[in-house]
């Protein structure tokens, strides 16, 4: 939290709110963490506390993400959140229904640094890091909506705008809080990244065993440097290495996000690339392949379906494990590389940049 910033509902730990409450009885700790956490109510709704501690609570302690609006898709099965942040930052969170699982997928900056020119939030640009606090309230009011359908959320996915691991401490204190107090298994979270070694090896040696997903886009190291710029700091042998070394500690799947980019990376010598690569963390790598979404900043069109999953069966012949991801939120710029929060991107392409606003 930063200097002079006034601390949010879900900024402070429980031992700062054992600190907050010492004027109470002992077990009004364990009435509020339970209401905020397990039941996934505001201050006021929490109705075994007295009506003057829940008027204080929500005083003292306001919400940190201010709803600018929420877009629904999919008949209802996928809801697209936009906040706005203290500062004015917008970042943006999906809640998508399945019938045997409803998922969060998480903003952890707003914006993001990295550049992957065919993402919008990369296009938009890097604002800032957001707080523990700040990741953790999207998934309880993501949650709070999903319960009010009568469903429970059961995965958390941190694949929403921004690079996860280069805010790898909020990111992994919002993961505590998610798995320990919210209850998500931590086979369910699954941590993103674009491929930064350091945050990795972090992982790895962190507690709680996570899923990691890498998005790769591409298996040689002269397209990926095009497609994902990090590429030319930390090359695909070195990012392979890594979550090889991942994979020995957790025993998790790792999974590589593929977004199909038409005439780019979904040709058959990319599939041969991809499943080499593929063997080398046998049998716990797994390939999702994503037709690329539209995005203004990338006018190159994503694959067509039929060779997604053409390209998905030649993978599966030599012997890797691939399954192509249902597109959700398309039409509300929801789906996957969409998320820009309303921020102006620039086209990427050689002519000169432009920009567009959503």
């Amino acid at each position: 939290m930063s200097a002079g910033r006034t601390a949010t509902r879900y900024d402070l730990t429980r031992d700062e709110f054992g600190v907050l409450l010492d004027d109470e009885p002992r077990y009004r700790l364990d009435q509020v963490w339970a209401g905020l956490y397990e039941q996934l109510a505001d201050p006021a709704d929490i109705t075994n506390l007295p009506k003057a501690l829940r008027a204080r609570l929500d005083g003292e302690l306001p919400l940190a993400l201010d709803l600018v609006a929420e877009s629904v898709s999919d008949k209802g099965d996928t809801v697209k959140f936009l906040w706005e942040l203290d500062g004015g930052s917008r970042i943006e969170t999906v809640l998508m229904l399945y019938p045997d699982r409803a998922t969060v997928c998480v903003s952890s900056q707003a914006g993001c640094a990295m550049a992957c020119g065919f993402c919008a939030t990369g296009q938009a640009g890097f604002t800032r890091h957001l707080t523990t606090g700040e990741i953790v309230e999207q998934v309880v009011r993501a949650a709070r909506s999903a319960k009010k359908s009568g469903r429970r959320v059961s995965n958390i996915v941190f694949m929403g705008m921004g690079e996860p691991m280069a805010n790898l401490d909020c990111v992994w204190a919002a993961t505590d809080r998610i798995h320990g107090d919210i209850g998500l298994s931590a086979r369910h979270i699954t941590i993103s990244t674009v491929g930064i070694i350091p945050g990795i090896q972090a992982l790895k040696d962190l507690p709680l065993p996570v899923n990691l997903a890498v998005s790769l886009h591409a298996a040689n190291d002269k397209l990926r440097n095009e497609l994902v710029p990090i590429n030319k700091r930390y090359p695909i042998n070195d990012l392979l290495d890594a979550c090889a070394e991942y994979l020995e500690v957790k025993n998790r799947r790792v999974s590589f996000e593929w977004a199909m980019i038409d005439g780019v990376n979904d040709r058959g010598s990319d599939a041969e690339e991809l499943a080499e690569l593929c063997w080398k963390l046998r049998p716990s790598a797994h390939v999702n392949l994503i037709p690329l979404n539209s995005t203004p900043g990338y006018p190159t069109r994503g694959t067509p379906l039929k060779r997604v999953h053409e390209f998905r069966d030649r993978l599966e012949e030599l012997g890797a494990n691939a399954t192509v991801r249902r597109n959700r939120g398309n039409d509300i710029d929801a789906a996957c590389g969409q998320l820009a929060a309303g921020q102006t991107v620039k086209l990427t392409t050689k002519r000169a940049a432009t920009e567009w606003s959503p």
